[in-house]
């Protein structure tokens, strides 16, 4: 289960123009992979990529908290609704997570959880995705955020990303 008092922080991009925020988890970077033209990493690990205009941001952890796989889609729905409910009790900024929806998703005949949510800080709401995968038993996430409302074609690829291509 999913740990309610986690902490989190915000992420800038390098031009400091946009404050993005994605619900993060204490751990270490992977070094994510990102196929998608125009984005680039922003720190040394390459754990956290942002789009050229700075609107969209994705951000890779390693925990060491034990995550399983699932077998089917329907065990993966039973812990979905699990990771909703902790993510209903979580707080980013000190204001609750809000519209928090989960769901299986297969990966190569195994399947796993993605959850999405509202959540604002420093007076701006942003929209969080966020894709749990099992990594060794281990829990890794991937979470994309964006401002709400934001437009760019970069939402689009990177909720593809996250819901198809991330593993």
């Amino acid at each position: 289960m999913l740990d309610a008092g986690r902490s989190s922080s915000p992420i800038r991009t390098r031009s400091g123009t946009l404050a993005l925020a994605a619900l993060l988890m204490t751990g270490s970077g992977l070094g994510l992979s990102v196929p998608m033209t125009g984005w680039a990493a922003t720190d040394s690990s390459g754990a956290t990529w942002a789009d050229s205009a700075g609107a969209c941001v994705l951000h890779e952890e390693k925990l060491t908290q034990p995550y399983p796989t699932f077998d089917t889609a329907d065990a993966a729905r039973t812990f979905a609704i699990k990771v909703q409910s902790a993510l209903l009790g979580q707080t980013e900024g000190g204001q609750k997570l809000s519209s928090v929806v989960t769901q299986p998703v297969d990966r190569a005949g195994k399947w796993t959880v993605m959850a999405a949510y509202l959540f604002t800080q420093q007076d701006v709401q942003y929209r969080a995705t966020q894709l749990y995968i099992s990594d060794g038993g281990k829990l890794r996430t991937i979470t994309g955020s964006n401002a709400d409302g934001e437009a760019s074609a970069c939402v689009g690829q990177m909720r593809e990303f996250l819901r198809f291509l991330a593993d």
